[in-house]
């Protein structure tokens, strides 16, 4: 039995990504409002029924979606070095070029997702996740540099990571990469000292 049950995983493991790769390039090619879920069994070639055997709503495929973004774009090794830095302040410039490295990688879908969001429940949803973990790591952020006596004295913990969450906005990525643009690596320098600037007491 387990040698049937192998093939069948695998077969059902490439449905899956082959039903999340679609859906992905679907909203970054036509929009949110066209990512319905017969669109996305279209376009991954797979029946509907096939399509609900994995997922059981939209909500449940985007929402899916979300991590399956940070898997295929590796989020978490370009977090990991944010949050292995020895100290806050080196933290919160990573934090820049975290940004800088991986969000235009996701950028059409997550401009994608704020253009739809006031009226797709499901793009709220996925948007909701994104700016609540956002928010979290913002505020971890802005207490490593209280408790390292770094936090420039303008600032609270709480509104210091509102505003480097408010500084995180798809629309300043889009102005200066797409508009005028810069490369990730200017973006994420010039991030880093207007962070440093902005949060840090004593910058050096």
């Amino acid at each position: 039995m387990a040698a049937i049950d192998r093939p069948q995983n695998a077969r059902s493991r490439r449905t899956r990504e082959a039903l999340l790769t679609a859906a992905r390039k679907l909203i970054e090619e036509e929009g949110f409002e066209a990512t319905t879920m017969a669109a996305v069994a279209e376009r991954a070639g797979v029946s509907h029924r096939a399509l609900y055997l994995h997922f059981a709503s939209r909500g449940d495929l985007l929402t899916t979606l979300y991590g399956h973004l940070g898997a295929a774009e590796d989020l978490r090794a370009s977090l990991d070095l944010v949050w292995s830095r020895p100290d806050a302040v080196s933290a919160l410039e990573e934090w820049a070029h975290h940004m800088a490295r991986a969000h235009p990688r996701i950028m059409a879908v997550s401009l994608a997702v704020e253009r739809a969001c006031r009226t797709d429940p499901d793009a709220a949803q996925m948007r909701g996740i994104t700016m609540r973990n956002w928010h979290l790591g913002c505020t971890r952020l802005m207490a490593w540099l209280a408790d390292e006596g770094r936090l420039a004295g303008a600032w609270t913990v709480e509104t210091a990571a509102d505003m480097l969450w408010g500084l995180m906005s798809w629309d300043l990525l889009e102005r200066l990469i797409v508009e005028k643009g810069w490369s990730p690596e200017r973006y994420g320098d010039h991030l880093a000292g207007l962070f440093r600037a902005t949060f840090v007491a004593d910058p050096r």
